[in-house]
């Protein structure tokens, strides 16, 4: 498989030109290919990136003031009603903000070392800077005492063996390690979405595995998985990962098909604008354009709404909003002009002329 950073780029500037070409806004009118209704699709001006939902946006707010208790509120309240997912998504927020205002957390340790909704965040916060650093796997290893005092905050919290995962891909532990590791998540929470994520990491071709064992695991999962749950969407990650990862030809493309289909489904079960699966619907729209399926990109986008998210997007350029914007635009284009490339696929997932993944 030739590396899809080329095909997206291509697309991508594609889209650049096209914006000096048409008003992708514009009516649809017989005769007019560029054009495309707007209905359903936001503006670009109203398109937000990485949009903290209603209950982290005020803790957010707090932190940014100094305060550190709206956050502990908020971690206490998922750590007592188990809204792990939650618990595990405003960990990562609460820590990617901390690392340039690290101030409150500072105070909110102070006043409570041991508290174990402060300790969830200096563990993720302890990772995040590990792994910006160009020491990371020395810094990484000095960092599991802070991954088991989190740990032993809550015995049932599994958004500390989820760090532990990403902390075991990042010091090169070995499968026996992962395993271990593995069965303490989920022995506490069997369906949760971040440590399956953090495992199929592991799994992927890019670290431990390959691109065969990263899609076995991700397809027993989402077969496996309640109705609803965002680990549907992992065939699609698995499939990401593939396509990032420049996987030869070693996965057939009706298993890519497949993933996204299921993507497709879940994403369907949700109302359009709903922030909770954002990031499920992003990386799908990644996966889509990957394979050339305009109208139902086109679908996703509108369900995406205004809740762009950095990943998959951050992974084409240091702008993701540009990016998504962009990509965005193309694909209504590529709608309206009739899908023509779509209809000169002969089948999916076969290599066109010119040498890009198809």
């Amino acid at each position: 498989m030739v590396h899809t950073m080329t095909f997206v780029s291509a697309l991508i500037r594609t889209a650049r030109r096209a914006r000096h070409v048409t008003k992708l806004s514009a009516p649809f009118e017989p005769g007019r290919p560029h054009g495309l209704p707007a209905a359903g699709l936001f503006d670009g001006q109203d398109v937000l990136l990485d949009a903290p939902d209603a209950r982290l946006a005020p803790a957010l707010v707090s932190a940014a003031l100094g305060g550190y208790e709206a956050a502990a509120k908020l971690l206490a309240t998922t750590r007592e009603l188990a809204e792990w997912e939650n618990r595990d998504r405003y960990t990562v927020r609460l820590a990617a903000f901390a690392v340039n205002r690290p101030e409150w957390l500072a105070d909110w340790l102070a006043a409570a070392p041991r508290d174990p909704d402060a300790l969830l965040v200096k563990a993720e916060l302890a990772i995040v800077e590990a792994w910006g650093s160009p020491a990371r796997a020395e810094r990484l290893r000095d960092i599991a005492p802070l991954i088991l005092s989190a740990a032993d905050g809550d015995p049932a919290d599994p958004v500390p063996w989820r760090i532990a995962l990403d902390h075991a891909r990042g010091t090169h532990a070995s499968h026996t390690v992962f395993e271990e590791l593995w069965g303490e998540a989920i022995r506490r929470s069997s369906h949760h979405y971040g440590c399956h994520v953090a495992a199929l990491q592991y799994l992927s071709a890019q670290w431990y595995g390959s691109h065969r064992e990263c899609f076995d695991f991700a397809e027993r999962a989402a077969e496996d998985s309640l109705p609803g749950s965002l680990i549907r969407a992992l065939p699609a990650r698995a499939a990401f990962a593939y396509m990032v990862g420049g996987g030869g030809h070693s996965v057939p493309y009706e298993r890519i098909d497949a993933a996204a289909d299921l993507g497709i489904e879940l994403s369907a079960a949700y109302e359009p604008g709903d922030p909770w699966p954002a990031e499920v619907r992003n990386l799908l729209a990644y996966v889509l354009v990957v394979r050339r399926r305009w109208p139902e990109t086109l679908e996703e986008f509108r369900r995406i709404g205004p809740y762009a998210t950095s990943f998959p997007w951050l992974h084409l350029a240091a702008d993701p909003l540009g990016q998504f914007l962009e990509l965005r635009e193309f694909v209504r284009c590529e709608v309206a002009a009739g899908m023509p490339w779509g209809r000169e696929r002969q089948k999916p997932g076969r290599a066109r002329s010119d040498g890009h993944y198809a």
